[in-house]
């Protein structure tokens, strides 16, 4: 690039109004891109929002909220393998 030029990953790293947006794209993205990432969850499951590294997840049917927090971790890990960053730490399943 000529000199004085920045890619656009370095603005939004190095500016610090921008890093505000940045994590609300990258929160928005965790939501948007969950059913790609885990498309059997499709019918059981909707990614409702992301605050602070939370995963916010509506399930309706009992059985499956209980399966899904035994397998948290594991969900946690390929969401953030598929970002190639830590996004999400913690998933909290609601109704």
């Amino acid at each position: 690039m000529p000199d004085g030029f920045r890619s656009l990953a370095e603005v939004f790293d190095k500016d610090p109004g921008l890093r505000r947006i940045k994590k609300i794209i990258n929160e928005s993205d965790v939501v948007r891109e969950f059913n790609k990432i885990f498309p059997d969850f499709e019918k059981v499951v909707v990614p409702l929002k992301v605050e602070k590294k939370i995963l916010f997840l509506k399930v309706e049917n009992p059985a499956w909220r209980s399966e899904l927090k035994f397998k948290e971790n594991l969900i946690v890990e390929k969401i953030n393998k598929y970002f190639n960053e830590s996004r999400i730490a913690k998933i909290s399943f609601g109704r």
